[in-house]
């Protein structure tokens, strides 16, 4: 919440109906907009981009404290990362691809998994409370870097002419439909999947951080107007809300992951 007109949930001369400008702030856009904690140059560094930062940090932190002095017996730090990595390693990346083919991708999954999960979860920590992924930027760039990898591995493993063949499914046996269903294809693979994989991410997110942030300041409001039966109820949604988010934010960083397993492995694929 970032705006003044936001900021008007917490003002106690707001009321219902009231004549000083002071109705209910409905959350929008505004809410995803936050000034700049210090620029330079031209570059705003704001607190999304310090989320964000924190979120590697974090990442980086945990990992290097659980694996950095692994032992045969695990500790419960090493023990809880090496469950993490394996819930990723064997529930997607050898599910979707094979141990054989799957291997070599699994940190780079584990670290898109891990990233876009705790980008997620800012969004219920107090004084953070506010989702990275919700900002379209994120979203798209992981999907471009996991765009770029398919493409790459598609045609180093298939060849130029194959690489096409697979990206636009061409098979002679469909006959007078070959080309249209090679267009449908190669539009929906090199325009649309990228465009689908970042937004599906993103809306959850976006939708999620809306919704949270409507029964707050909705529960702030009733409130302060002295209708406590209506507050309690959207503070008792606020509450369901979180929860519902908490299991939403795990959700997608799988959904993100296996789609990119499941990407790769039709690169690597010998038919599209």
């Amino acid at each position: 919440m970032s705006t003044d007109q936001t900021q008007l949930a917490f003002d106690w001369s707001c009321r219902i109906l009231a004549d000083n400008g002071c109705g209910f702030p409905a959350p929008g856009l505004h809410s995803f907009l936050f000034k700049p904690i210090f620029t330079v140059g031209g570059f705003e560094f704001n607190k999304v981009i310090l989320l964000a930062l924190l979120t590697t940090l974090v990442i980086v932190t945990f990992f290097t404290l659980a694996f950095g002095k692994a032992k045969v017996m695990p500790g419960k730090l090493q023990l809880i990362g090496e469950a993490g990595y394996d819930f990723v390693r064997r529930g997607i990346v050898y599910e979707t691809m094979g141990k054989k083919e799957g291997e070599k991708y699994v940190p780079l999954m584990v670290s898109l998994f891990f990233f876009i999960w705790i980008m997620n979860i800012w969004s219920v920590i107090p004084l953070a409370q506010f989702p990275v992924a919700s900002v379209i930027a994120y979203p798209y760039v992981l999907a471009i870097l996991v765009y770029v990898i398919w493409v790459s591995v598609t045609f180093k493993r298939h060849g130029f002419a194959g690489g096409w063949k697979n990206i636009t499914g061409y098979d002679n046996s469909l006959g007078p439909i070959k080309w249209l269903v090679s267009f449908i294809e190669l539009f929906s693979n090199l325009l649309v999947r990228p465009f689908t994989h970042a937004v599906r991410l993103f809306a959850n997110m976006f939708a999620g951080h809306l919704m949270l942030v409507m029964f707050t300041v909705a529960s702030w409001y009733l409130l302060n107007a002295w209708l406590i039966p209506a507050a309690g109820v959207s503070f008792v949604m606020t509450m369901v809300m979180i929860l519902f988010e908490l299991f939403v934010q795990a959700v997608q960083a799988y959904v993100f992951v296996l789609l990119a397993c499941s990407y790769l492995q039709g690169a690597v694929a010998k038919h599209h």
